[in-house]
């Protein structure tokens, strides 16, 4: 229990990838709600910084370079941390190098899972457990049990400023659709030749917006290639916008279709409409969609390899990729 009488200044550390990052804002938001006087810091890795632009509760964010000079940042970002003289330190990741820092923070408590590695030493140890009907958000929110913290349990949030807003409002001047077609993992990805297929399904009185990062590009071109829409009915976005310039357009859209990746979570964190495409992974593991309006779509063949694993896999261990093939364009093409 947190007993200092001044606000307790808290440090959140989710160092994974974009999705994990943007569902720990669900804590930030229960936080606020709990101690609304609380100083609230996070800890990232480098790159995903940027999504969190403009939060209202983040006092500062700071930043692991993971890529170059890991561990030289890592003992630079040590000695940050203890000289802060953090109240509370909240881990949400279950590896070793961030429970390493956790455990030597020099917090007054720490708070981390279970199952990591130097979760002996921290104050608070918290079961993570996989199983159905347990959101990621949920498992996150069990860190304010030890602290008696008590507020609902929130939805993960992201705030575009104006300069994003104004950025996509050229974007928005008739209906359309928003979609994500890759992912880091081929296996999580539906097949180009679909995305191909839902496009010629789907009404041709709204523009269609392919979105993604820089190396998405590519992909989405072809896709665009092979559609046989008129010119500026499919616009390919990839590497145009931002993350909250992404998260801004798909808030305004009348669907977002989307695989099991980052663009479905700042759907959630926009309760933005979702459609969510689940190929070798399943909501089960608790990262599904959040969004008021949502549902997930996957192949209703039951099939003894999926899900394959829990974060995806660069290709079909057994060739066929029948977890992705076997999704229904018409099942998607309905909203």
């Amino acid at each position: 229990m947190i007993t200092v009488t001044n606000s307790p200044r808290f440090l959140i550390c989710q160092t994974a990838f974009i999705g994990d990052v943007i569902l720990a804002t669900a804590l930030l938001e229960q936080l606020r709600l709990a101690r609304p006087d609380a100083v609230l810091d996070v800890l990232v890795r480098k790159g995903n910084e940027s999504l969190l632009a403009n939060h209202p509760f983040i006092n500062e964010v700071l930043i692991w370079e993971k890529k170059d000079g890991k561990y030289r940042s890592l003992w630079r970002l040590l000695g940050l941390i203890r000289s802060r003289n953090y109240d509370v330190m909240l881990n949400l990741q279950r590896f070793g190098t961030t429970g390493l820092l956790t455990a030597l923070s020099k917090a007054g408590i720490t708070i981390g899972f279970a199952n990591n590695p130097f979760s002996r030493f921290f104050t608070y140890r918290i079961e993570h457990h996989i199983e159905p009907g347990v959101h990621e958000v949920q498992r996150n929110a069990q860190f304010l049990k030890p602290l008696r913290l008590q507020a609902p349990v929130a939805q993960p949030k992201l705030y575009p400023s104006g300069a994003d807003y104004e950025t996509v409002r050229p974007y928005q001047t008739r209906p359309y659709i928003c979609m994500a077609p890759t992912s880091v993992w081929f296996t999580k990805q539906y097949p180009a030749e679909r995305w191909v297929e839902l496009i010629q399904k789907l009404p041709s009185d709204s523009t269609i917006y392919l979105l993604g990062a820089p190396t998405d590009a590519p992909v989405c071109d072809t896709i665009l290639a092979q559609v046989g829409r008129p010119a500026g009915a499919v616009i390919n976005l990839a590497g145009k916008l931002s993350l909250l310039q992404s998260a801004a357009l798909q808030q305004g859209a009348r669907m977002n279709y989307v695989n099991d990746s980052a663009p479905m979570h700042l759907c959630s964190a926009m309760n933005a409409p979702t459609t969510a495409i689940f190929c070798s992974t399943v909501p089960e593991f608790g990262f599904g969609p959040l969004a008021d309006q949502s549902r997930v779509v996957q192949t209703r063949e039951e099939l003894e390899c999926k899900p394959c694993t829990l974060h995806g896999k660069s290709a079909c261990p057994l060739g066929h990729y029948a977890c992705a093939w076997g999704i229904s364009v018409d099942e998607l093409a309905t909203f």
